[in-house]
Formats: C-alpha cells, sequence, structure tokens
C-alpha cells in the first residue's frame, strides 16, 4: 500500500514538508509505502472550465498536475498539505487542486473514489482551521474518507527549526499516520473478506434556477 503527500508549499522543504515528513516517517514504521509530492514553483493557472479533460483525460495545461495525476491511479491514500497564505490554502495549491479534482471528474476516472485523504497545513500564528477547512471539501465532494487525528491536522512554526519544536503538531502528524494506516488495512482486509463497494447511483443534479 501507498500513501501520496502533496507539498503545496513554495519551499521545497520548509514548515509544510517537515509535517508531512512526520507523517510519512510513521507511515513507513506501519509498513505503508510513502512518497511527497512537490508541486513546485512554476506558475500554475487555474481552471479554466474548458473541458479538454473530458475528452483527453488530461488537463490541458501540462504541468504538475498531470504529472500528479499518473502517479494518483496507482496511491492508496493522500495527504495533501499547505502553508496558509491570508487565512487560506497558497494560491497555487488551490489552482492545483482546483485542477486535479476537476479533471478528475471531468474525465470519469475515479482515481479518489473511496481512497481515504487528509488535509496538513502549517502557519506561523493563525488562518490554519480555514484552510483545514478549504482542504477538506475537495475530499468529500469525491467520496473520499477523511481520516482525521486528535487534534486538527496543523502545526505553528515561521522555520522549520520552529516546526520541530511544535512537540502537540507533530504528535498529531503521527497519530493522523497510524490512523490512516489502520483505515487502510481495514479497507484491504474487507475486500479481501468479500466485502462489497456501496451500490452506485446515477448522479441528479438540481440546478437553483430553472426555466
Amino acid at each position: 500500500m501507498k500513501v501520496l503527500l502533496v507539498n503545496g508549499s513554495p519551499h521545497r522543504k520548509g514548515c509544510t514538508w517537515t509535517a508531512l515528513n512526520e507523517v510519512a516517517k510513521t507511515l513507513n514504521e506501519e509498513g505503508i509505502e510513502t512518497e511527497i509530492f512537490w508541486i513546485g514553483i512554476k506558475p500554475l493557472a487555474g481552471c479554466t472550465a474548458c473541458k479538454t479533460c473530458a475528452k483527453t483525460g488530461r488537463c490541458m495545461f501540462d504541468d504538475t498536475v498531470n504529472e500528479f495525476l499518473d502517479l494518483a491511479k496507482d496511491a492508496d491514500g493522500f495527504i495533501f498539505g499547505s502553508p496558509v497564505h491570508y487565512a487560506s490554502a497558497s494560491g497555487a495549491m488551490t489552482s492545483f487542486m482546483d485542477r486535479v479534482f476537476y479533471t478528475n471528474m471531468q474525465a470519469g476516472r475515479k482515481l479518489f473514489y473511496l481512497k481515504p485523504a487528509a488535509a496538513v497545513v502549517s502557519a506561523r500564528r493563525a488562518g490554519t482551521t480555514a484552510t483545514f477547512d478549504q482542504l477538506n471539501k475537495y475530499f468529500t465532494i469525491s467520496e473520499m474518507p477523511v481520516v482525521s487525528s486528535r487534534y486538527w491536522n496543523m502545526v505553528h512554526g515561521a522555520q522549520p527549526e520552529d516546526v520541530k519544536k511544535d512537540k502537540e503538531g507533530l504528535q498529531t502528524m503521527r497519530i493522523l499516520a497510524r490512523n490512516m494506516a489502520f483505515f487502510l488495512k481495514c479497507k484491504e482486509a474487507g475486500l479481501k473478506a468479500g466485502v462489497q463497494l456501496p451500490e452506485r447511483e446515477e448522479i441528479v443534479f438540481t440546478n437553483f434556477i430553472r426555466d
């Protein structure tokens, strides 16, 4: 089993990476393979709703979004991490996740269906819960079980060295990792025991404005 962790910070090994690395180390101890995927520092365009992805299965902007989607098919779980920028996820991370999840939906790829996910956020001081809520909405619209810890998944610090001193934050990361590993193992055991996936219904859309 493998968990793919996404670093949505412009700093490859900054505070967000420090938190994700704590999760990854604990997952490894639980026998779960991990990979930390960095979205990079090149400009990431927002989704233009062109729906090219519905025809090709890939985003029209050929950047780290498509690289991630290629990796996602082989992942069993996901952790999405972002720093707090003005009480929300980084602009690049927001564009990245908008396009990742929109491409997946429009292409009908089901890369995230019933795969557990969690959000991790880092901040110097405030804005963590708003960012945490923002990231979790991508999971709950995609039928992804949300894995929790004993506190909201956040760390504090202006520098990686500060995060390493956030004992409660790092413990929250380790508990999150163990809970993710437990869920993955339970899911695998259930499928092996013959537990069936949920019945699928045809999607119904109800528009607020009608003729």
